[in-house]
C-alpha cells in the first residue's frame, strides 16, 4: 500500500536495509517502551549490522549516554543491537561546559543531576545549583515528576521570563509513553516558554546540533557518514522524521509509537492522518512501518 507520494508501508527494515551505512535510531518508543525493550528491533538492528552497517542510537534522554547503556541493559536491550549511543543529555552538558561556574537553576527531577557532576568534572570545579532569583541560566531536564501536569509550572516560568533567563532545554519531546501512559517532558515546558517568550536553546532532536555530534561519533567509527546513505528511525514526526527531513536524511517512520492514537499505528495506519500529520511536522518519511521489525 503506498500512503504518499513520499511515504510508503514496508514489511521491514529488510525492505530498504541495503540503501542504507548508518541508521540513526530513535531509542524510547522504538527499541524500548519505558517498561522493557522490543525484541523485533533490537533483531533488526542487529541483522543490520551484521550486513556490515552501523548504527547509533539517538536519544532525547537528558543524561549523558553513560547512564543511560545500564538502563537499555536492564531493560535487555543487547550490546549487539548498536555501534554507540549519543543522547541529548551530552548535548546539554557541552553547552554547560561552555558556560563555565556560572551558577545554574534546574528544572527537573533529581534523576539527571549526573549532569551537574558530570559539568563539574569537566570544569574541575563544582557548578553552583541556585534558585531561579540568582540563576544566570535554566537547565530543564523535565517535570519533577510523571503524573505532573504543566499548569503549576507557569510562576516559575514567568519568574525565569521575568529575568530574561535562557533555557537549555535537555529533551526537547514533549510527550513519551511509558507503557501505555502518556507524560510530558522538558519540551512541553519549553514550549510554554518560548510561547511566553522566553529563549530557549534545544539540545536534542530535531535540531541540527545533535545530529553533527552522531556524525561526529559515526566517522569515529570509521564510517562515510554521506547523508544519503543515513536513516533515521523514530516515531516522533516533530522531532525524528522532521530532524531526518532537514538533515538530508532517509526516514523510516515508526507509526505505533508518540502517534498511535492520532494515526491508528498499531492497529492499521490511516493514510489520510498520516499525510497530515507528516505535513504539519515539514517531514517526508521514506518508508513506515507499525514497529521497527526486520
Amino acid at each position: 500500500m503506498t500512503l504518499s507520494m513520499q511515504t510508503r508501508a514496508i514489511a521491514g527494515l529488510r525492505d530498504i536495509a541495503a540503501d542504507y551505512d548508518l541508521i540513526l535510531c530513535d531509542v524510547w518508543g522504538v527499541v524500548h517502551d519505558g517498561v522493557a525493550h522490543t525484541p523485533s528491533a533490537a533483531d533488526a538492528l542487529m541483522r543490520f549490522r551484521g550486513q556490515g552497517g552501523k548504527v547509533v542510537l539517538l536519544t532525547n534522554a537528558p543524561r549523558p549516554h553513560p547512564t543511560i547503556a545500564p538502563m537499555l541493559d536492564a531493560f535487555g536491550l543487547p550490546r549487539a543491537a548498536y555501534d554507540a549511543l549519543v543522547s541529548s543529555g551530552d548535548v546539554t552538558l557541552e553547552l554547560m561546559v561552555a558556560r563555565g561556574a556560572a551558577p545554574v537553576h534546574h528544572l527537573g527531577p533529581e534523576r539527571d543531576r549526573s549532569l551537574f557532576a558530570d559539568a563539574a568534572a569537566r570544569l574541575g570545579r563544582p557548578v553552583p545549583r541556585v534558585g531561579v532569583e540568582t540563576a544566570g541560566y535554566v537547565v530543564c531536564t523535565g517535570l519533577f515528576g510523571d503524573d505532573d501536569a504543566l499548569e503549576p509550572y507557569r510562576p516559575t516560568l514567568a519568574a525565569m521570563r521575568a529575568r530574561d533567563l535562557t533555557m537549555i532545554c535537555a529533551n526537547p519531546d514533549i510527550v513519551v509513553h511509558t507503557g501505555d501512559k502518556l507524560i510530558y517532558c522538558a519540551g512541553a515546558l519549553a514550549q510554554q516558554y518560548e510561547e511566553m517568550g522566553g529563549k530557549v536553546v534545544q539540545a536534542g532532536k530535531p535540531h541540527a546540533i545533535i545530529y553533527r555530534t552522531a556524525l561526529s561519533v559515526a566517522g569515529a567509527l570509521g564510517l562515510d557518514t554521506a547523508r544519503a546513505r543515513t536513516l533515521a528511525v523514530g516515531d516522533g514526526m516533530f522531532t525524528d522524521m522532521a530532524g531526518a527531513a532537514a538533515q538530508g536524511f532517509d526516514g523510516l517512520f515508526v507509526s505505533g509509537g508518540i502517534h498511535r492514537d492520532e494515526i491508528g499505528g498499531s492497529g492499521g495506519v490511516d493514510a489520510a492522518a498520516l499525510r497530515a500529520l507528516a505535513q504539519r511536522a515539514g517531514a517526508a518519511p521514506r518508508a513506515v512501518l507499525p514497529a521497527l521489525a526486520w
